[in-house]
């Protein structure tokens, strides 16, 4: 059984976000209660999953427990906080839903080394609002989409100067 070594019920604030450029980028999904703030280190892929699964499940949720939603995290609140020190690479991820609460909880698995013991494995979780979740929803699509165009013909990202398409029999495509 993994170690549960954060469980952040509620957090302040939770974010995923990106630092570097397009191409070149770092990847974290961040969450902070009080003087406890949690980094990992993630992949742009899970970004992108994690949000449409969240779109998926707050609809889902709406339309059982239905009630408008409150304001939103102002943009500011979904921006990374300093110091950027992951307490690891992100591996398996899940959503729930306690209704009684009306609380929404990403749970993050370390992604297992070859020789680790799964075990010895690290999870956290973090328990938000809907209106926290539908932000980071929103703003993890908006930092996916802010990175390198996908190639129409093959769906792999294309670098400022092409890239060379499988789908095109190796030939240079630039868009």
């Amino acid at each position: 059984m993994p170690r549960l070594i954060y469980d952040l019920r509620p957090v302040d604030r939770i974010t995923a976000d990106a630092v570097g450029e397009p191409g070149r980028r770092t990847f974290y999904i961040q969450a902070r209660q009080e003087d406890i703030l949690v980094t990992i280190l993630c992949e742009k892929e899970q970004v992108r999953a994690l949000a449409h699964s969240l779109e998926e499940l707050l609809e889902e949720i709406n339309e059982k427990y239905p009630r408008p939603l409150g304001p939103e995290p102002d943009e500011s609140e979904l921006q990374l906080e300093e110091p950027l020190e992951p307490l690891f690479r992100a591996g398996r991820m899940g959503l729930g839903y306690e209704p009684r609460g009306d609380w929404v909880v990403l749970v993050i698995q370390e992604l297992a080394d070859e020789d680790q013991d799964p075990d010895r494995l690290r999870v956290v979780r973090f328990w938000a609002t809907r209106e926290q979740m539908h932000a980071l929803s929103r703003h993890g699509a908006d930092v996916v989409a802010r990175g390198r165009p996908l190639c129409p013909l093959c769906g792999r990202p294309i670098d400022p100067e092409g890239h060379i398409c499988p789908r095109r029999n190796g030939k240079a495509v630039v868009f």
